[in-house]
C-alpha cells in the first residue's frame, strides 16, 4: 500500500509530479543507475555529461566564421499597432455580478502578491504558514520567480503600484550571472515565457534585455549529437561570447530520466519562446540551426519525424544521444502534456501558416482518440496512460489543460470534425470538473482514477493534494470563450470560493495535502504559477472576450502570453 507522501515543499515541475505511481519512480530511479553512476541530485541522481562531449562539429572541422550583420531593431509600435484588440479590451457594459466576480479575484492577486511581497520578495515562492521565503533548487540560482510569473497577471489586472514594485526588482535586483543548475524548462517556460509576455505588453526594454540574455544561457543544452537538448543546464558553466560557435556550457540528463533520456514535455516546449527570441533578437540561432551547429528548436520536430512513432504516439523520453525512445510510456500529463499543446499553438502563433505543426497535432489527437481516450462506467470520458499497450486508467490534474487544448484546435477544423472535437473537449472539462465536485473541498486531487469501481476521485494518499495548480481552470476559460456556456463561469465561481475557503491563509494562499478532509493540512507553499496562472484564467474567465484576446495572443504552458506573428517588426 502507498503510504502518505507530503507534496513537494519545492517549487513544482509541470510535468514532474512526485505523486507518479511508486512502481513508476522506481523504474526510474533503476533505469538511472544502470545508466551510469549517480552524482548528486538535481532533483535526483543525475548524469554528468560535458556540454561540448558529442557535439555535433561543422562539416569542414573549421570553427564558423562569425557573422556580422546590420543591428537589429525590433519595431515595437508598429507591433502594438498590429494588434486586433487592445490588451485590456474596451469595457463595453457588463452585468455587475460578473464585474463583481472579477474584481474578487483581483482582490486575490493582490493578496498573494502583497504577502509575497512582504515575506519573500527575491526568492523563487512564498512560505505563507512560516512568513519567509523559499528558493529551491530548480532554477539554477535564479531569483524571483514569483516575480516574473506574476508580472503580466499585475498588468492584465491594471494592479499599477504592484506592477511597477515588481518591474523596479527586476531593473534592481534580478541577477543572471548565476552559477547552478536549472531545468531547460521550467526556466523557458517561467522567466523566459514571463519576461517576454511583460515586454510585448508594455514595451519596457529591459523586460526584452534580460529575456535575450537569459536566453542565450540555455543554448548550451542543445549541444547533443541530436540536437535535443538535455533537460539540466549550468547557468554559469559557458562561453556565449559568439551564438554561432558551439558554446561550452554544461548540460545534464534528470538522473530519474529513463537512462539519460530528454522528455518529451520539455524538449516539446520550447518552440513558442524561442521563435519570439529570434524575432525580438534577429538572431535566428534560436529558431533555427545556427550556422552549421545544430542549435535551434526547429531541429526537434526533425528528430520527431524521423522517428517511428508507436501506434502513432509519442512516448514521453528520448534519447538526446541517439534519437530514439527510451521506453514505450505515453502520457498527456505528467511528461508529455505541454508538448501537444505547444504544437496546435505553434500554428496559431504563426497566423496559421506552421502547417507541418497542424499536422503533427492533427496526427497526435487521432492516435490519441484511436488509444486513449476512453468512456467510464458512469459515462466519463477520460484519457488514460499507455505503458507500452498496457492502459492505466488513471487522470492527471496536468492533464486537464487537454479540454482546452482541444477545443482551441477543434475552433480550426473542418466542420465535421469541428463539432467533435467541441463535444470532446466538453466531455473532457466536465470529467475534470468532477474530480473537484467528488471532494470534500470541491477541488481536485493531483491525480484521479477510473478502476476498481472508482471513477474521477483519487484512490491512492499520495494523489490526493492540490498545490494551487491551474488546469482544470485554464480549460474552464477556453471553454467559455469558445461556447460562451454559463456553466463554465459557474464551475470557475465554484474554484473561487473553495480557494477562499481551503488555501487562504493569514499570509498568503497555500496547498493543500487532502481535498478529502474539510479540515485539510497546508502545505506552506504559495507556487508561483499560481499567481501566473491560477489567478490569471480565472479572471479571464470574468473577462469579455477581447481582454488577451485569442485572435491575438497565445498562451504559454505557464500562462504568459505571446502575440501571433501577424507581420514582421523589423524597423
Amino acid at each position: 500500500t502507498d503510504l502518505p507522501r507530503s507534496p513537494p515543499a519545492a517549487a513544482e515541475p509541470r510535468h514532474a509530479s512526485p505523486a507518479a505511481p511508486r512502481r513508476l519512480r522506481e523504474k526510474l530511479r533503476t533505469a538511472a543507475r544502470m545508466a551510469g553512476p549517480p552524482a548528486h541530485t538535481a532533483p535526483g541522481s543525475r548524469q554528468q555529461v560535458q556540454g561540448g562531449e558529442g557535439r555535433a562539429e561543422p562539416a569542414t572541422g573549421a570553427p564558423p566564421a562569425r557573422e556580422t550583420r546590420a543591428p537589429f531593431r525590433f519595431d515595437y509600435q508598429r507591433f502594438r499597432r498590429s494588434l486586433r484588440h487592445p490588451v485590456r479590451g474596451r469595457r463595453p457594459s457588463e452585468d455587475p455580478e460578473t464585474r463583481a466576480r472579477r474584481m474578487k479575484i483581483k482582490e486575490m492577486m493582490k493578496f498573494a502578491w502583497d504577502n509575497y511581497k512582504q515575506y519573500a520578495l527575491g526568492k523563487n515562492e512564498l512560505r505563507p504558514l512560516t512568513k519567509n521565503g523559499h528558493i529551491g533548487n530548480m532554477f539554477g540560482g535564479l531569483r524571483g520567480a514569483t516575480v516574473i510569473d506574476a508580472l503580466d497577471t499585475l498588468y492584465i489586472m491594471e494592479l499599477e503600484e504592484e506592477f511597477q514594485e515588481a518591474k523596479k526588482w527586476v531593473e534592481k535586483s534580478f541577477d543572471l550571472n548565476v552559477n547552478g543548475e536549472a531545468s531547460l524548462f521550467e526556466v523557458n517556460i517561467r522567466y523566459i515565457g514571463g519576461l517576454l509576455a511583460t515586454y510585448y505588453l508594455t514595451g519596457e526594454e529591459v523586460f526584452k534585455s534580460k529575456a535575450l540574455e537569459l536566453g542565450e544561457k540555455l543554448l548550451p543544452a542543445f549541444n547533443t549529437p541530436t540536437g535535443i537538448p538535455r533537460g539540466v543546464i549550468n547557468l554559469g558553466r559557458q562561453d556565449t561570447r559568439s551564438l554561432f560557435s558551439p558554446c561550452s556550457g554544461m548540460s545534464w540528463s534528470w538522473g530519474w530520466a529513463s537512462a539519460g533520456s530528454s522528455i518529451l514535455a520539455e524538449f516539446g516546449t520550447l518552440h513558442l519562446e524561442f521563435l519570439h527570441l529570434s524575432e525580438l533578437s534577429g538572431n535566428p540561432v534560436f529558431a533555427e540551426k545556427a550556422s552549421t551547429s545544430q542549435l535551434g528548436v526547429m531541429n526537434i520536430r526533425k528528430v520527431l519525424n524521423r522517428v517511428e512513432k508507436p501506434q502513432g504516439l509519442y512516448p514521453n523520453f528520448l534519447s538526446p544521444v541517439t534519437g530514439n525512445w527510451v521506453q514505450h510510456h505515453v502520457s498527456i500529463g505528467g511528461l508529455g502534456d505541454s508538448f501537444y499543446e505547444y504544437l496546435i499553438k505553434s500554428w496559431l502563433m504563426s497566423d496559421k501558416k506552421d502547417s507541418e505543426a497542424k499536422k503533427m497535432y492533427d496526427d497526435a489527437l487521432e492516435a490519441i482518440e484511436k488509444h486513449l481516450i476512453k468512456k467510464s462506467a458512469g459515462g466519463l470520458t477520460y484519457i488514460a496512460e499507455w505503458r507500452g499497450g498496457i492502459l492505466d486508467h488513471k487522470m492527471g490534474h496536468l492533464a486537464c489543460f487537454s479540454g482546452g487544448m482541444i477545443a482551441l484546435g477543434a475552433e480550426h477544423a473542418g466542420e465535421e470534425r469541428k463539432q467533435h472535437h467541441m463535444d470532446l473537449a466538453a466531455e473532457i472539462t466536465n470529467t475534470c470538473h468532477e474530480s473537484y465536485a467528488r471532494s470534500d473541498t470541491k477541488l481536485g486531487p493531483e491525480a484521479f482514477r477510473f478502476d476498481a469501481g472508482s471513477e474521477a476521485m483519487a484512490t491512492r494518499l499520495s494523489e490526493r493534494y492540490y498545490i494551487l495548480r491551474p488546469e482544470v481552470v485554464e480549460s474552464y476559460m477556453y471553454m467559455w470563450r469558445l461556447t460562451h456556456d454559463p456553466k463554465y463561469r459557474q464551475w470557475g465561481w465554484e474554484v473561487v470560493k473553495a480557494l477562499e475557503k481551503h488555501c487562504r491563509v493569514e499570509a498568503g494562499f497555500s496547498g493543500i495535502r487532502d481535498v478529502y478532509t474539510t479540515t485539510p493540512t497546508h502545505d506552506n507553499m504559495q507556487q508561483s504559477f499560481f499567481l501566473a496562472e491560477t489567478l490569471k484564467y480565472l479572471y479571464l474567465l470574468f473577462c469579455e472576450d477581447d481582454v488577451l484576446s485569442l485572435d491575438d495572443w497565445v498562451f504559454n504552458t505557464e500562462a504568459h502570453p505571446l502575440p501571433v506573428n501577424h507581420t514582421n517588426f523589423k524597423a
